[in-house]
């Protein structure tokens, strides 16, 4: 394509010219001084170009001898100019091609330059750096650069850090890059302290426990900065701690959900005896007739009373010659002798609902922090499940640091990231204290419900005989839903037939219904009642439908 050719050189006053979309950012105040006593001494001996706009005259080129020339002569003062029709988009390639070619736009300028190209040629790279006349390696370091704060870009503009220092920046989240920055104007730290610094605040992928699929495209994968930049941080390392805190904190809670779930079932595992039912030894040929419900009525639908409920009466007596070893009657199954006999069981459900109940409430956690230190009992948190967990809930420094070092990192920590510790402390306790009382208290003071995290399920139920389980089917409702006939036949089959036939009973839910095994008083606790809906929440409903 030929060059266009240029209009006639001619005169016009200042006070016509207007400032064009000029891609520079920064004029350097020495060199501005200097070009000012040269236009003193010579006049201005490179008109400037000038496109029409709005009934004046928009600068293109040549920004530098308008502002030195407005102050020698004034705004009537006339400078020599070429005029000529261009586009927004030839204008803007016009002026970084000269601003290039004559004192070369500083990098955060080029990077502003090869964002706005970028947006004319809708994201197409090779294009934009095709236009500006760039290589492709070159476009893609400057729009890098364009990540950088403006604090940061001002600082490199006026020299007081190096590109190098930038590179490294472009590397970390805008929101902690003027904090960075404060870091190495104070400490005036060269390019290779400032590398070695973040080096020391990033996360090495290789420890991540969560899928890093996403992270090989990612900006602040220092693999990505190594392609663009020559100065980087070694390859493997996240230098977005938030980004990498969030995913680790998401892959832990999956994994301390998996570790519940196996532990969960390796505790009913243990709690089956080696029989066929599942029963233990003792109560073999003894659990085929119901306890709680022979007390009831025949009738299909019968409820049970209220009586037999809160404390149910001593199992009758089987139809089947009793042995020798079980001559005596057995004791009344009650929500307390089912608890005691799962205790562990019931304890560790409920310091997992306390430990997830602080652990998204800072304020709870802090009281309970608070009241264990002054019992005396924080000391039970085992060292390692803190220490454990320090360099994600503070920085991956953290224990290597001295005391006083340790001191100031836990006071710069803002009140989100302080709360989320204590949180961590909290739910620490939950787990670690020794007295379930403990537990049971503030587990009662903060209203925490089981409901919310546990229901009746087959290893829950798989834990108990089947006296046990007509206990639980009654006190729940079972018995009564599907009758006492129905559930008798159901007790005479076999333990694992029961729990099935228990479970997956048609128009029974189980959710929201806590055996009184599984409270902190031994009492059942019922589905929470529905909450009332307002008589004109139909008519709502069918303006949103209609």
């Amino acid at each position: 394509m030929d060059a266009p050719e240029p209009s006639p050189e001619i005169t016009l006053p200042l006070s016509k010219i207007v400032k064009g979309d000029n891609p520079r950012r920064y004029f350097d105040r020495a060199k501005h001084e200097e070009l000012v006593a040269s236009i003193r001494r010579r006049g201005v001996l490179q008109p400037i170009l000038l496109r029409p706009k709005e009934g004046f005259f928009a600068i293109v080129a040549g920004e530098r001898r308008y502002r030195a020339s407005l102050e020698v002569y004034g705004p009537e003062g006339e400078i020599p100019v070429v005029i000529r029709d261009m586009t927004d988009q030839e204008a803007l390639e016009a002026a970084i091609a000269e601003n290039h070619d004559r004192d070369n736009a500083s990098e955060t300028e080029q990077a502003d330059a090869a964002v706005r190209v970028l947006a004319a040629c809708h994201g197409d790279r090779a294009e934009a750096a095709k236009r500006l006349g760039w290589s492709r390696t070159m476009f893609d370091r400057r729009l890098a650069l364009a990540e950088l704060s403006e604090p940061v870009k001002t600082a490199l503009d006026e020299r007081r850090i190096k590109v190098g220092h930038a590179e490294l920046l472009a590397a970390v989240p805008k929101d902690k890059q003027d904090k960075a920055l404060e870091t190495i104007l104070t400490a005036q730290l060269d390019v290779a302290k400032t590398q070695e610094l973040l080096k020391r605040v990033t996360q090495d992928l290789a420890s991540a426990c969560f899928d890093k699929s996403e992270c090989t495209r990612c900006p602040y994968n220092s693999a990505t900065q190594r392609a663009l930049f020559e100065t980087h941080v070694d390859d493997g390392y996240c230098t977005n701690a938030g980004c990498f805190q969030l995913k680790t904190e998401a892959a832990e809670v999956i994994r301390f959900e998996k570790e519940a779930q196996a532990e969960a079932a390796a505790r009913a595992a243990l709690a089956r005896s080696p029989n066929d039912d599942g029963a233990p030894p003792a109560d073999t040929d003894t659990d085929t007739v119901p306890s709680a419900t022979s007390q009831h009525g025949e009738g299909e639908g019968e409820p049970p009373s209220a009586q037999s409920e809160a404390n149910p009466s001593p199992t009758l007596a089987p139809a089947t010659p009793v042995k020798a070893t079980q001559s005596s009657p057995k004791p009344g199954v009650t929500a307390k002798s089912i608890a005691a006999r799962t205790k562990e069981f019931r304890e560790a459900t409920w310091r997992t609902a306390l430990a997830r109940a602080l652990a998204g409430n800072a304020d709870h956690a802090r009281t309970t922090i608070l009241v264990a230190a002054m019992s005396g009992s924080l000391s039970q948190i085992k060292a390692e499940t803190l220490t454990s967990r320090a360099s994600l809930l503070v920085g991956e420094t953290f224990p290597d640091l001295d005391y006083a070092e340790k001191i100031a990192q836990i006071q710069a920590l803002n009140d989100a990231r302080s709360a989320n510790v204590l949180s961590v402390i909290g739910a620490a306790y939950a787990k670690d204290v020794l007295s379930f009382s403990h537990v049971a208290d503030l587990a009662r003071v903060f209203q925490v419900d089981l409901r919310d995290s546990w229901q009746v399920d087959q290893s829950f139920l798989e834990r108990y005989t089947k006296d046990e389980l007509s206990f639980i089917a009654q006190e729940c409702g079972l018995v009564a839903h599907i009758g006492a006939k129905a559930f008798a036949k159901l007790l005479a089959s076999k333990k694992t037939e029961l729990i099935t036939g228990m479970l997956n009973r048609t128009g029974f839910d189980w959710a929201g219904r806590l055996p009184g095994a599984m409270t902190l008083d031994s009492i059942y606790g019922p589905p929470p009642a529905p909450t009332p809906v307002p008589d004109e929440a139909p008519a709502r409903v069918a303006e949103f439908v209609a």
